[in-house]
């Protein structure tokens, strides 16, 4: 009977104090977590290069002096959406003290003329820039009713994307009425492009580089890779 006490005894004194040092260990990793020694104090910014990195900091600068396990990631969010530039981004933890944010920014890929100004857009059509001038480097979008919702964007957003960069920088301008016959203009002697429609464009991206590199820049006329197994240039 005394062994039968003892041993409960014992088995009571063990579970009080592995509770004690459980309570412990939870409360020592609540208050470091929660403590104002491990307060947002630095946010630090990068990836951005169209975006001044310090308005991002300022946008956000809200959440400084807050515990880290306390930050509100929807306040980020909603700070950081008056940046149109910004396509997404990730957060980071660096303990003990600061915050990075890293930015992905929204990538041009033409210019669209709206009246007397030429606005800059990227794949979705969201407009990131506007100038009164064309922007250099940039190949202008003939968008049938400047509409940047239809599928004639849409066809000529990706045979733009399906271009490798060296053929990419050659395009002067790009027109479509429908979804089915997009045209490029090089730059140079302005020799022309009959693309067709968006199917296939990485092939025809291919043969039209090939054709490139068998034609004389200076001479007039269009290569034609509306038929990605028979391409051909029409000198004019």
């Amino acid at each position: 009977m005394r062994r039968f006490t003892r041993r409960a005894r014992n088995r009571k004194i063990g579970v009080a104090v592995t509770g004690g040092l459980l309570a412990t260990v939870i409360g020592l990793i609540f208050a470091a977590v929660y403590s104002p020694i491990l307060a947002l104090r630095t946010i630090t910014v990068d990836g951005t290069s169209r975006i001044d990195a310090a308005e991002v900091q300022i946008a956000v600068d809200g959440q400084l002096g807050t515990p880290l396990a306390l930050l509100d990631y929807d306040s980020i969010t909603t700070d950081l959406t008056v940046f149109p530039l910004i396509r997404s981004y990730v957060t980071e933890i660096v303990p003990p003290d600061t915050l990075r944010i890293h930015i992905t920014e929204r990538a041009p890929v033409g210019s669209v003329k709206v009246g007397e100004i030429y606005e800059l857009v990227d794949p979705a059509g969201i407009v990131l820039q506007q100038s009164a001038e064309r922007i250099a480097g940039i190949p202008i979008l003939n968008v049938p009713g400047g509409d940047l919702t239809g599928p004639a964007f849409s066809s000529m957003v990706a045979v733009l994307l399906a271009l490798p960069p060296e053929t990419l920088a050659q395009v002067d301008s790009v027109t479509a009425t429908t979804q089915d016959d997009v045209s490029l203009v090089l730059t140079g002697v302005g020799q022309g492009v009959t693309w067709g429609s968006a199917d296939d464009s990485a092939r025809k991206a291919t043969l039209l580089k090939a054709l490139i590199g068998l034609t004389d820049p200076n001479q007039p006329g269009v290569f034609d890779v509306s038929a990605p197994g028979n391409g051909i240039f029409r000198p004019s």
